[in-house]
């Protein structure tokens, strides 16, 4: 939980500022600022499936530490470098970082939790949102300074938790690792050929595509809704979700386990996370910049809301969510399966993210902004449909886990 809390603070007080560094002190052109942003992302999501067979491999601890001693070098070479080539190598080792230890991470979390892995993803988002909420404020504060310090404290947390892992951190190999002998291909073909978890993967992209909006069209509506005003309210939202997160995740996931399963537990938050942008519908703006505090209120309170309810889904959603990955893949090549799971999660917000874009110029373009809104609402109701109807085909049901991979020696 701490260590999450640190990767988070460490990544979020830098990246969010990354591009304006690059635009504005470096003076890169708006390709280039892409090409640095896409590569970190592209080498994330397209290696987290290597990530995670390293991690069953080799052993949890080994690719966490791998992972944050890569991430150490590249956020000090970020600090360093100031040429497109240096950038993009370094911009591509921070990716690869978190391929590395983000499918560890949780396949180590749902290894020491046993059979309370979904209070655990539930604490586990606690700090992982947490993190997410401090990490900007310190690096907006460090900013004042220099980039150079911000890119050096980043590092610097990254280094320190790198040697409290290797100190404190007990060695766990990975969970019913393959047998010697079977190879790297073998079990990426297990892994594909678990139907159920594909199936599952494929029905829950819809849902990380409404949960990244709080970073495209929510931010894009704050500044329709409040020219000149618009980083104070999307900081605003940024801040609502991680308060929803903290202060709700643990007491939404007690209130839900007491109540229903978790395919029940993920369809109605999958459900809520559409139903989230529906507010949004009435196409109302601020007018000149003189509106008075009502009506201010009148056109900010449905954003908040949006922000709140979505904060809401996917805090339901999450802990279930992360569970029933380990039951579909048996206790089986568990950080494969989720790095498999990320990998298409990962893909499917880039070409959603596309997607939204387009309809957002496009609805805009024909005078019908609402557009958007329904149809973000609709691929939520879509996602639940399909997660329901795998749940109801019996596509969701546990796996029998081996005998003992919960106590796998230490």
């Amino acid at each position: 939980m701490v260590q999450q809390f640190t990767i988070n603070t460490a990544f979020y007080m830098l990246m969010p500022y990354l591009a304006v560094h690059l635009s504005g002190d470096l003076g890169m052109a708006a390709w280039a600022v892409g090409l640095v942003l896409g590569v970190r992302n592209l080498t994330q999501q397209g290696m987290f499936l290597v990530g995670g067979t390293l991690a069953d491999r080799l052993g949890y601890k080994n690719m966490i530490v791998a992972g944050c001693v890569l991430r150490t070098a590249g956020f000090g070479l970020l600090g360093l470098v100031d040429t497109l080539p240096a950038l993009t190598v370094a911009s591509a080792a921070t990716g690869f970082a978190g391929a590395l230890f983000n499918p560890a991470v949780r396949a180590y979390l749902a290894h020491e939790s046993g059979k309370r892995r979904v209070e655990a993803f539930a604490v586990f988002n606690v700090f992982y949102q947490a993190g997410m909420f401090v990490g900007p404020l310190v690096g907006l504060a460090l900013l004042a300074a220099d980039f150079r310090l911000v890119c050096a404290v980043a590092a610097l947390l990254f280094l320190g938790l790198t040697l409290i892992q290797l100190r404190m951190l007990p060695s766990r190999p990975g969970a019913a690792r393959p047998e010697p002998g079977t190879g790297i291909l073998t079990a990426w073909r297990t892994v594909v050929d678990n139907r159920p978890f594909l199936l599952f993967a494929a029905a829950m992209v819809g849902s990380y595509v409404l949960s990244f909006q709080v970073y495209l069209a929510l931010p894009l509506q704050a500044r329709r809704l409040a020219p000149g005003r618009a980083d104070a309210v999307t900081t605003g939202l940024f801040a609502l979700s991680a308060a929803v997160a903290v202060t709700a995740q643990l007491k939404i996931t007690a209130w839900a386990r007491t109540r229903w399963s978790a395919q029940r537990a993920i369809v109605y938050g999958v459900a809520l996370m559409g139903a989230a942008f529906l507010p949004l519908l009435p196409d109302v703006d601020l007018g000149d910049g003189n509106a008075g505090l009502l009506r201010r209120a009148a056109v900010l309170v449905p954003l908040a809301t949006t922000v709140v309810l979505l904060g809401l889904g996917t805090a339901l959603v999450y802990p279930f969510e992360m569970d029933t990955v380990v039951s579909l893949a048996g206790g089986r090549l568990v950080a494969t399966h989720y790095g498999l799971y990320n990998t298409v999660s990962g893909l499917g917000v880039t070409l959603g993210n596309l997607a939204t874009g387009a309809l957002w110029d496009t609805a805009d373009r024909l005078g019908h902004p609402e557009l958007t809104w329904w149809a973000l609402a609709a691929t939520g109701a879509l996602c639940a449909a399909c997660v329901a109807l795998l749940a109801r085909a019996g596509r969701l049901a546990v796996r029998p886990e081996p005998q003992g991979a919960a106590m796998t020696a230490s």
